[in-house]
């Protein structure tokens, strides 16, 4: 689809493309497998790549080639949506030490002679790891970057 072209283009995975034009995921992932879109969703996605809805519904490989690239402003949507993310991760970790904290001493009031809070404290910290690695990139497999290039390696050329 046109949509999964341009998009890859710009080197945007579907989440960040979906933070730019303030469509769900699934939308856009319904889109890229060519279901149909409703005119006002056409009409969003033809302002983010900043092209005329018609060229939206037909695909031509020379449309492609007079597409003007102009997006700065949504690179500065996807970086603030990124600090949001980081932001929300530390208010997560924050959360985390003060819960953590207040079970532990809980725990050490009334049962001192079993140490139970660590319970919660491994099962919570795995999930704040995991949701660490994702905000900061550290899952391969799940950027744009990764994205892109497995799409190169299936059509043998670069986008």
């Amino acid at each position: 689809m046109l949509v999964q072209k341009l998009r890859l283009q710009r080197g945007w995975s579907q989440e960040q493309l979906a933070i730019v034009s303030g469509l769900s995921v699934r939308t856009i992932q319904r889109i890229e497998r060519g279901q149909s879109a409703s005119l006002e969703t056409l009409a969003t996605l033809a302002s983010v790549f900043e092209i005329d809805v018609s060229q939206l519904t037909v695909e031509k490989e020379t449309d492609m080639q007079s597409i003007a690239v102009n997006s700065r402003e949504a690179e500065e949507a996807i970086a603030f949506e990124r600090v949001r993310k980081i932001k929300k991760f530390y208010l997560h970790v924050a959360q985390y030490v003060l819960v953590i904290a207040m079970l532990v001493v809980i725990n050490l009031v009334t049962s001192p002679h079993y140490f139970w809070a660590i319970w919660p404290a491994l099962g919570w910290g795995v999930a704040l790891a995991m949701n660490g690695m994702t905000t900061f990139d550290l899952v391969p497999f799940l950027n744009a970057g990764w994205e892109r290039k497995k799409v190169e390696d299936y059509l043998g050329r670069k986008l």
